[in-house]
């Protein structure tokens, strides 16, 4: 329910609205794009001690308040009058939805399972592609129907009476004894490491290098399907129809990497969750094939389904849960910059003559390179276990 409801602020869900938003308050394309990077820095920089609170308070009580939040944001939009209040409607979608809904989902799942974690992230990491597979049908039939504020309010009044019950329902329970360790945890003798031991530790950085692909490619091509559409001669009809597989991919992968971790554990994977990434964008890249597109989210899903659930169940395994909530909020608001930076930069470069094929294999190499780097990073976190371990 969580990450379904988290939809709210995602980018796919704002961008819906983006051609009305334009109109109403006379936007380019970029002044939108520079607001909207603007409100999402600033929701990133927010998360980073606003995601310590679900180690101090109940995740039953964050989710309620949160909630409510995401829900007068809703709200606000469709009230929102001028350029500089859409800035901090913007900010507030983007810290409680795509920040703070996230990040409580793979908190909970983080810290409430141990044995089988990787399932229950996986399964959690569904709602995701729920969302995006169903809210875009009913949005635009709804901004037909009764405009774009109206659809904005029923989203708030969704939120407030339908999400927030149900969710404050589900998880009004705390499976973890408050101040108490799961047992996995203690039995395995996981250390549990405070946000500043991470902040210094050279494992952390390294990983994030492999973590900030997905979420920077990811939204840099989909923000640029049409520019995508236009070089290679397709059609929008086509990369529209092609989306289904990607999501549909990422489900099934998911559920398959989340057994997987269970099995033998999160960085034992750690290596893999690239490689399809970087053989999609060499793809792109390169070929002019209207198949293309559908091998593109094939193997984009491929990685998108294993870093969903990997980087739910990464974090507990090597830092241990007491901290998740401050740990995570680092990773989670590092990835939301990175998908505020995709479109930006790689705009940017298209702008001053660098095509965007070549951007993609340019991003299909780091992707091959840093998935080598994540093998290194397996070895030394596996040493490293070990040695706690003994």
């Amino acid at each position: 329910m969580l990450t379904i409801f988290s939809s709210f602020g995602q980018t796919y869900f704002i961008a819906l609205f983006g051609s009305e938003i334009r109109e109403t308050f006379q936007l380019s394309h970029g002044d939108f794009g520079g607001l909207y990077m603007i409100g999402t820095l600033a929701s990133a920089a927010t998360l980073v001690w606003l995601g310590r609170v679900v180690d101090v308070f109940s995740v039953s009580t964050v989710a309620f308040w949160v909630c409510a939040a995401l829900s007068m944001a809703c709200l606000a939009m469709s009230l929102v009058s001028s350029v500089w209040i859409l800035v901090l409607v913007i900010f507030g979608l983007r810290l409680f939805g795509q920040g703070m809904m996230s990040h409580i989902a793979m908190v909970a799942m983080g810290r409430w399972y141990s044995a089988e974690r990787g399932r229950a992230v996986s399964i959690t990491s569904i709602g995701f592609q729920i969302g995006s597979g169903v809210l875009p049908v009913i949005v635009v039939s709804l901004i037909g129907l009764v405009g774009w504020r109206t659809s904005w309010l029923l989203a708030a009044a969704m939120m407030l009476f339908v999400a927030m019950p149900a969710i404050v329902l589900l998880m009004r329970k705390e499976r973890i004894p408050r101040g108490q360790l799961p047992e996995e945890d203690i039995t395995n003798n996981v250390r549990q490491w405070t946000h500043k031991e991470v902040l210094t530790d050279p494992l952390f950085w390294l990983t994030i290098t492999g973590i900030l692909a997905p979420s920077f490619i990811g939204t840099a091509v989909f923000f640029h399907q049409t520019h995508i559409a236009e070089i290679k001669g397709w059609s929008r009809e086509l990369i529209a129809g092609s989306l289904a597989l990607a999501a549909i991919t990422t489900v099934v992968f998911s559920l398959i990497s989340g057994f997987l971790i269970d099995r033998f554990s999160a960085r034992s994977l750690l290596p893999t969750f690239l490689i399809p990434l970087g053989l999609a964008n060499l793809l792109l890249g390169w070929m002019d094939s209207p198949m293309t597109i559908f091998l593109f989210m094939f193997l984009h899903g491929v990685s998108n389904g294993i870093s969903a659930t990997l980087f739910g169940a990464l974090l507990p395994e090597i830092y241990g849960s007491r901290h998740l909530g401050a740990i995570r909020s680092i990773t989670m608001a590092a990835m939301v910059i990175a998908s505020a930076l995709g479109p930006g930069a790689t705009g940017w470069l298209i702008d001053i003559g660098v095509g965007f094929e070549i951007q993609l294999v340019g991003m299909g190499v780091y992707c091959l390179i840093t998935a080598v780097l994540m093998y290194v990073v397996a070895l030394a976190l596996r040493k490293r276990s070990m040695a706690v371990s003994y």
